[in-house]
C-alpha cells in the first residue's frame, strides 16, 4: 500500500486551546471526584483534571486500594460516609456485586460523564501553574492521548493531587514530614521536627488455583529469609492488626470476638499494605520511580519467600497481578487557615464551621517500611468516636482562589495519618466542591464565602446526604420540618416523627429513623400533613443501606467475604408518593427497584397540603425503614 505524506504542521497548532470554568479540580481520586460532582451539581461550570486513564486514584483498578474511613472496617457503628462516595458504592454494589475493578472504573467514569455542567480531561497532566503568590490565574495542562495542550483559567482551584502539586506549583504554603512536640503541644509528636513521611505501597493479588504452581524468581528480585518478616506476618491464616501490635487468627477463631481491637484485616490471597518503602527517602515526591522501581524487587522477593522460602500454605497459589502504580499515603500538606491537630481528634473536637469528620485512627507507618527490618510497621493510635474536620482545613491559606481536598488538607503530621484515608477524604472533597460552586457565584474567595455563609454551606451538605457532627437539618425551605407526621405503624423508639427530626442515621444513643411493623403485618406508609397548602417541586427521601456495613470495593477476599452480597436489604426497593389538596389527589408516582440511598423525585410544581409515601417493597428487609423525607 502506498503510503501519503502530510504537510509540515503549522507551528501555531502548538498554542494552547484556552478554557475557563468557574472551578477547576486538580486531580481525579475520590477527594477530586466528589468535588468536581458536587461543584457541578451546584451550578458551577467545573472541569475536572486527572492525569491518569481512570478515575478513584488509590482505589481505581491500577492501585485496588479498598476505601477506608471512619467505620475503622466494622469497628465504629453507624459511621459509614454518605454522599456522592456513597452514592457511587451503591451503584457498584448493584451493578457489581463481585467486585470487578473495570466496572468499578466503570461507575466512576459514568458518574462524572452524567454531569452535565462538568468537563473532564483524562490523561492530561498539569505541568505550570501562572499564579502571583495568592491569586492563580491559570493552569497549563498536557494531554498525552491527544497531544494537545490546555491553558485553565478560572475562579477557584481545587487541589485534589495529593500531593499538593498545585499548590506547590502556585507558591503555597506547605509541610512535609512531622512537627516538633512543641509546636502543637501533641504528646506523640518527636522532640524534633524532621522530614520522615509514611512510605508507597503496591499491591498485589494470589489465587488459589486448585493445584501446585511454581514460582521462578525474576533475577532482579530481591531475596528474603524468615528474619525479614518480624511483625510483617504472610502465612496461611487470617490476621487482624490492633492499636499497638497483632493479634493473629486460625480459621476456627470468631473474628467477632476481637472486633472491638482491630483496625485492619487481609489475607494470603492479597497484600500486602506493608511492602511499604520511601518514608525515610530525601524526597519521596522526586523518588517516587525509583521508590516505585524497589517496590517492585521487594514484592516479587516477598512472593518468592511466601512460594518458595517454608511452609506458608501458598503452594497452589499463583501471582495473578501486581500494581504498576504505587499508592502513596503521605507527601506535601498544603498549610490552610487551620492546621488539624493529634488534640483536635483525641478530643472528638467539633467545630463550628465543621463540613466533614473522621474516625479513623491516627496512624503512622514507620518511615523506613519493609526496609526497618524488625520493627513494628505501624504505630495505631485509636480512639472512640468521631472528630470534625473544619472548612479552614480546605482553604490554602495566603490565597484567595485556591482549596485543597484529600490527603493534602490542612492538618499536622499526626492528625494526617487519620485524615488521608479514602473516606474522609472524598466526604471532604464534596464539601470543598460545594463551598467552591458558591463562592464562585457569589465572586467571593473560599474565606470570605466561610466566614459570611458556613451555616448555608453546612445545610447544603446536609441536603446532599452529608453527615456533620452536632448539626440538625435547619433548612427553612423544608416544608416537611413544620408537617405533623404519622404513619400506619411504628416501632417503639422509631416513630414516625424521626423523619422530620434533621438527623439522617442513627448513633450509638438515639434511632433517628422510622421502622414500620413487618409489611406482611399490613400497608406502611408515612402521612405528612402541612397546615397549608403549598407548592411542591421535590421530595426527597433518605433511605437506610445499614450505615454500619462495609460496601467498599476490595481484591482482599477477607474483606469481600464479610460483605453481604446484593443491595442492601435495609434499602427501600418500591414505594409511591402521593400528593393532595383538600382530600382530592393530585399527583402520584411510582418509583421501582430503587437501590440508593438518597432518592430525589421531581414534581412539576402542584399545590398540595398532604404527602403520602406508601412503602411497597424493601430490598429483603422485613420492616420499612426510612431516615427522613425533605419536601420542597
Amino acid at each position: 500500500m502506498k503510503g501519503y505524506v502530510r504537510e509540515r504542521r503549522d507551528s501555531s497548532a502548538n498554542e494552547a486551546i484556552a478554557r475557563k470554568y468557574d472551578v477547576i479540580v486538580i486531580g481525579g481520586g475520590m477527594s477530586g471526584f466528589c468535588a468536581a460532582i458536587a461543584a457541578a451539581r451546584h451550578g458551577a461550570k467545573t472541569v475536572i483534571i486527572q492525569d491518569r486513564s481512570v478515575f478513584g486514584g488509590n482505589a481505581s483498578s491500577e492501585t485496588r486500594m479498598h476505601i477506608s474511613g471512619a467505620s475503622c472496617h466494622w469497628g465504629k457503628r453507624n459511621a459509614a460516609e454518605t454522599g456522592i462516595l456513597m452514592e457511587a458504592q451503591l451503584e457498584n454494589k448493584y451493578l457489581n456485586d463481585s467486585y470487578n475493578y473495570s466496572i468499578w472504573d466503570g461507575v466512576l467514569w459514568s458518574m462524572i460523564k452524567a454531569e452535565p455542567n462538568l468537563d473532564c480531561f483524562m490523561n492530561t497532566t498539569m505541568h505550570e501553574v501562572i499564579s502571583d503568590g495568592s491569586h492563580i490565574e491559570a493552569v497549563k495542562c498536557y494531554q498525552m492521548t491527544t497531544e494537545t495542550e490546555y491553558r485553565i483559567e478560572g475562579g477557584i482551584f481545587i487541589d485534589a493531587t495529593g500531593n499538593g502539586t498545585l499548590g506547590y506549583f502556585a507558591g503555597a504554603e506547605y509541610r512535609i514530614g512531622r512537627e516538633a512536640r512543641g509546636e502543637f503541644d501533641e504528646k506523640d509528636a518527636p522532640e524534633k521536627p524532621d522530614g520522615e513521611t509514611m512510605g508507597n505501597t503496591i499491591y498485589f493479588v494470589a489465587r488459589d488455583m486448585g493445584h501446585p504452581v511454581r514460582f521462578i524468581k525474576p533475577d532482579w528480585a530481591y531475596t528474603f529469609d524468615e528474619s525479614f518478616f518480624k511483625h510483617r506476618y504472610h502465612g496461611d491464616i487470617v490476621v487482624y492488626h490492633d492499636a499497638d501490635d497483632v493479634v493473629v487468627l486460625k480459621p476456627d477463631e470468631d473474628y467477632e470476638d476481637h472486633r472491638d481491637q482491630l483496625v485492619e484485616k487481609y489475607d494470603v490471597q492479597s497484600g500486602y499494605w506493608w511492602i511499604e518503602l520511601g518514608g525515610d527517602w530525601d524526597d519521596i515526591i522526586k523518588s517516587s520511580e525509583e521508590i516505585r522501581w524497589e517496590l517492585y524487587k521487594t514484592i516479587y522477593g516477598v512472593w518468592d519467600h511466601i512460594k518458595n522460602g517454608g511452609d506458608h500454605g501458598a503452594e497452589n497459589y499463583e501471582l495473578v497481578w501486581v500494581g504498576n502504580l504505587a499508592g502513596m499515603r503521605e507527601s506535601r500538606r498544603l498549610v490552610g487557615d487551620y492546621i488539624l491537630t493529634e488534640n483536635d481528634i483525641s478530643a472528638n473536637r467539633e467545630f463550628e464551621d465543621g463540613v466533614a469528620y473522621g474516625g479513623w485512627p491516627m496512624d503512622e507507618h514507620t518511615a523506613g517500611g519493609f526496609a526497618a527490618k524488625g520493627e513494628i510497621p505501624s504505630k495505631v493510635r485509636s480512639f472512640d468516636g468521631f472528630y470534625g474536620i473544619p472548612y479552614g482545613c480546605y482553604c490554602a491559606k495566603g490565597f484567595d482562589n485556591l482549596m485543597m481536598a484529600g490527603r493534602d488538607i490542612s492538618a499536622s503530621k499526626l492528625a494526617m495519618g487519620s485524615t488521608r484515608v479514602m473516606a474522609t477524604c472524598a466526604i471532604g472533597g464534596q464539601a470543598a466542591g460545594t463551598a467552591a460552586a458558591a463562592a464562585a457565584r457569589l465572586g467571593l474567595s473560599p474565606k470570605e464565602y466561610g466566614e459570611k455563609h458556613i451555616k448555608e454551606l453546612r445545610q447544603a451538605l446536609l441536603k446532599d446526604d452529608c453527615y456533620i457532627l452536632g448539626v440538625r437539618n435547619e433548612d427553612p425551605d423544608d416544608i416537611a420540618r413544620k408537617a405533623k407526621v404519622t404513619a400506619t405503624s411504628e416501632e417503639p423508639g422509631a416513630e414516625a416523627s424521626k423523619v422530620i427530626n434533621g438527623i439522617s442515621r442513627n448513633t450509638d444513643t438515639e434511632c433517628n429513623e422510622w421502622i414500620s411493623r413487618p409489611l406482611s403485618e399490613g400497608e406502611a406508609a408515612l402521612c405528612l400533613r402541612f397546615s397549608d397548602a403549598h407548592e411542591v417541586n421535590e421530595v426527597r427521601l433518605t433511605f437506610d443501606p445499614d450505615l454500619s456495613e462495609e460496601r467498599c470495593i476490595s481484591v482482599s477476599k477477607a474483606f469481600l467475604d464479610k460483605e453481604p452480597i446484593g443491595v442492601a436489604k435495609d434499602l427501600v426497593k418500591d414505594y409511591t408518593i402521593i400528593l393532595s389538596l383538600e382530600g382530592r389527589e393530585v399527583f402520584a408516582t411510582t418509583v421501582r427497584d430503587n437501590y440508593q440511598r438518597l432518592n430525589i423525585v421531581k414534581v412539576p410544581s402542584i399545590l398540595a397540603d398532604e404527602a403520602v409515601i406508601r412503602i411497597d417493597s424493601t430490598n429483603g428487609a422485613s420492616s420499612a425503614k426510612v431516615f427522613e423525607v425533605r419536601i420542597y
